[in-house]
């Protein structure tokens, strides 16, 4: 299935000169979000994976979804103050600031195989953090997973150590 067909792209969003990738048009159509979370699984079944850990929000309609699907557990990474226990936090940059992200403490256990999901990767910037708070916590980054990869941007880069895995490409 392409479903390059059923994501829109809207130009000159946020910003001009921007393709945004919008995925909710995957997201309302059951069968196509299914297939999309049935592809991701095939291509990360040959890891051994404990758990898998999503940034929020966009990371909860990819990893929560495929955590299910691969019977493991589900961590979200929020953003800092809205998680209610002891957490542990790293800031990160963004286009026009910085924003910060949370992850219980008790979350991962030292050891644990932990896959990154996602819907994009961009430039790296919030997985390579959501990365760091993992092993922070002890747990062993297996890869990371994606529905989207915008390749100019390079974000693979910032994961030099980690098998990256993107459902679908662009170039713009």
């Amino acid at each position: 299935m392409d479903f390059k067909e059923i994501i829109r792209v809207v130009p000159d969003f946020p910003t001009a000169g921007i393709s945004f990738k919008d995925i909710t048009t995957l997201l309302k159509d059951g069968p196509m979000y299914r297939q999309a979370i049935d592809a991701l699984k095939e291509r990360v079944a040959h890891l051994k994976i404990d758990v898998i850990a999503g940034p929020e929000a966009r990371g909860f309609v990819v990893g929560a979804p495929l955590a299910y699907a691969l019977g493991v557990g589900f961590v979200p990474i929020r953003k800092s103050g809205k998680l209610p226990y002891q957490t542990i936090e790293a800031a990160y940059d963004l286009e026009y600031g910085k924003d910060r992200l949370a992850v219980h403490t008790d979350s991962i256990l030292p050891g644990q195989n932990v896959l990154i999901a996602d819907d994009l990767l961009a430039t790296g910037g919030t997985i390579s953090t959501a990365v760091n708070l993992v092993r922070q916590l002890g747990g062993n980054v297996v890869g990371a997973a994606f529905l989207i990869e915008l390749d100019l941007l390079e974000g693979r880069k910032k994961l030099p150590d980690i098998e990256v895995i993107s459902l679908l490409s662009y170039e713009d």
